[in-house]
């Protein structure tokens, strides 16, 4: 195996699969891409869990193949300058030429990579990589952190076929909070489908589409789901198990509708969490005609007070938020104004973006 590769385009590939490729593995395959050399060169990395294959542009001077040491290599590729020459040697040393620097890498043989699950062709859908984009960042803040109820640990893609296309949601929620975003698909699917994707899967193919403009193929199996644009593939084992019932916590009576400007609140509560306590990131709200104050306290520190604002015409009010929950929910939406529409001081918020009808946020207050 002998190739020659420009620099920045050995380093886009490697930046792709850094997120992949297992660094603290007792399996010491999975911190190396697998490289094949045919009539074009390709590069393959996994977790076991998450697998990415895409094309690498060289010239070919010499067939093969090997595993990588993906970290190092990466590390080379950033900082030499001008053009690389990768070539095998024996036992699986590769050796990495660039000017006058020259580098050694063990390798391993390309038996010991793993094998990638095969593409499902059964069930076939297609989005926009920037719609795909919008979904993830709408809803991944929202999922859990190594929550021991595993499902929650991961972003639901609810599919539900109706006449002409199909209905697509994708929720995340930790239990605190929840983020629901709908939108259209093209495809057919024969029945309604909800897989589970985790949250480092959707982190990698958010960073794989970031500024792609790409159709976005989407092929599901029983255990898998593949994302796939015209050269690049991205595969992710499903989460199994249940996920929570979203609708049902989505309220539909909440009568009481406040409207605030987004950046003037988002910036509001950053400041008072500045004196919240720091577990809790407890924030008050008192409501009335016309305006908000949002007050914090902390016994230890002091306490902030600031009153914003607001289109609201109900009953005197008070209720209180996880500043954090609220601040993750305003940063992922866009336009300039909020809409908080409540019930009773426990019961759950929706917040909505006005001109927006297709996403959905609920928080559940706390006691103040």
């Amino acid at each position: 195996m002998k190739l020659k590769i420009q620099k920045e385009d050995i380093q886009n590939a490697l930046q792709h699969i850094q997120g992949i490729v297992d660094k603290k593995t007792t399996m010491p395959i999975l911190s190396h891409f697998l490289l094949k050399v045919n009539k074009s060169a390709s590069l393959m990395a996994t977790d076991l869990d998450i697998a990415l294959k895409g094309p690498l542009k060289a010239e070919i001077l010499q067939q093969g193949a090997l595993c990588i040491p993906a970290r190092k290599l990466f590390e080379i590729a950033r900082e030499v300058e001008g053009e690389i020459l990768l070539e095998a040697q024996e036992n699986n040393w590769v050796k990495v030429t660039s000017g006058k620097s020259t580098f050694k890498l063990m390798g391993l043989p390309q038996e010991d990579f793993p094998a990638l699950p095969e593409v499902s062709k059964s069930d076939e859908l297609k989005i926009k990589a920037e719609t795909l984009k919008t979904m993830i960042e709408k809803t991944i803040y929202a999922t859990g952190e190594s929550d021991t109820r595993y499902t929650l640990n991961g972003i639901l893609m609810h599919f539900t076929p109706t006449k002409n296309d199909i209905d697509f949601k994708m929720v995340g929620t930790d239990g605190h909070r929840l983020s629901v975003i709908t939108e259209k698909l093209e495809g057919s699917l024969p029945e309604e489908r909800k897989l589970i994707l985790p949250k480092k899967a959707a982190i990698e193919l958010k960073k794989l589409i970031e500024s792609s403009t790409d159709t976005i193929t989407m092929h599901i199996d029983k255990n898998h789901i593949f994302f796939g644009t015209d050269d690049i593939m991205l595969t992710s084992r499903l989460i199994e198990g249940t996920y929570p019932n979203y609708d049902q916590v989505i309220p539909k009576g909440n009568d009481k509708h406040v409207i605030l400007d987004k950046i003037a609140l988002l910036k509001a509560l950053k400041r008072m969490s500045i004196m919240s306590r720091e577990r809790t990131n407890a924030v008050r709200c008192d409501l009335e005609g016309g305006k908000i104050t949002l007050i914090s306290m902390n016994p230890d520190i002091g306490e902030a007070r600031e009153e914003l604002a607001a289109q609201y015409k109900g009953e005197e009010m008070t209720i209180g938020y996880n500043a954090r929950y609220v601040m993750d929910i305003l940063n992922a939406m866009e336009g300039e104004s909020v809409q908080l529409e409540l019930q009773e001081p426990l019961s759950p918020t929706l917040l909505r973006e006005p001109d927006n009808k297709g996403y959905t946020c609920v928080v559940m207050p706390m006691r103040t």
